[in-house]
C-alpha cells in the first residue's frame, strides 16, 4: 500500500476505535453493577481490543512514521494497562483509579503531542488532539475522585461514551471531506487555482 492510499484511510482508525468505545459504553450503561470488578474487566477488555485493533490498523493505514510509531506506543500501553486490569488478583477501587488515571496521563500525552505536532498538514491531528484533551481530563478526575466506585465507573462510562461519539464523527468526516469532489487535493500537475489545502 502507497503512503497517498494510507492516508486516504487513516479515517478508519478513529472510526473503529470510536465504535469499540460505543460498544465499552453501552456494556457500562446497561449494567446495574457499577463496582471496581466490573470497571477493571470493562476497562480492561476495551483496552486490549483497542490496543490491538488500533495498533494493527495504525500499522496498515497510518502514513506518517512519527504518528505510526507513538500510535503504536499508546497501542502498547493501553493493551498492557488491559492485561494488567484483567490479570492482577483482588484489584479493587483503589487499583481502578490508579491504573485508569496512570493510563490516561500516559496516552493523553501522547495524543496531545500528536494533535499539536501535525495541526495544519493532518486531517486526524484534531481528533487526536480532542482525544488527548479527554483522556487527559480523565487522567486528572481519577487522580481527584472521591473512593466511590460508582462515581468512577461511571465517569469512565461517559468518557467512552464522549471519545466514541467524536471519533466516529470525526473519522466519518474526514472520508468524506476526502472523497472525490469534496475537496481533496488533486494529484500533482493536474491543481487548479483555489483547490490548494493548507
Amino acid at each position: 500500500m502507497t503512503a497517498a492510499s494510507a492516508r486516504a484511510q487513516d479515517w478508519a482508525v478513529p472510526v473503529v476505535r470510536g465504535a469499540i468505545a460505543l460498544a465499552a459504553t453501552a456494556a457500562i450503561t446497561f449494567s446495574q453493577d457499577h463496582s471496581p470488578a466490573l470497571g477493571l474487566l470493562v476497562f480492561g477488555i476495551w483496552a486490549v481490543v483497542v490496543g490491538v485493533v488500533v495498533g494493527a490498523l495504525s500499522l496498515r493505514f497510518v502514513a506518517d512514521r512519527t504518528t505510526r510509531a507513538i500510535t503504536l506506543i499508546s497501542a502498547i500501553v493501553t493493551a498492557v494497562a488491559g492485561l494488567l486490569a484483567l490479570t492482577v488478583p483482588g484489584g479493587g477501587l483503589p487499583f481502578f483509579l490508579y491504573l485508569v488515571s496512570a493510563w490516561a496521563a500516559i496516552t493523553g500525552f501522547l495524543e496531545l503531542y500528536l494533535g499539536l505536532r501535525g495541526r495544519g498538514r493532518d486531517a486526524g491531528a484534531r481528533d487526536r488532539l480532542a482525544a488527548g484533551v479527554f483522556t487527559a481530563v480523565l487522567a486528572v478526575l481519577f487522580v481527584l475522585l472521591p473512593p466511590d466506585s460508582v462515581t468512577a465507573v461511571g465517569f469512565f462510562g461517559a468518557y467512552l461514551a464522549i471519545l466514541g461519539v467524536y471519533l466516529v464523527i470525526g473519522g466519518l468526516s474526514q472520508k468524506w471531506a476526502g472523497a472525490p469532489g469534496r475537496g481533496e487535493a488533486p494529484a500533482a500537475g493536474a491543481a487548479t487555482p483555489g483547490s490548494e489545502q493548507s
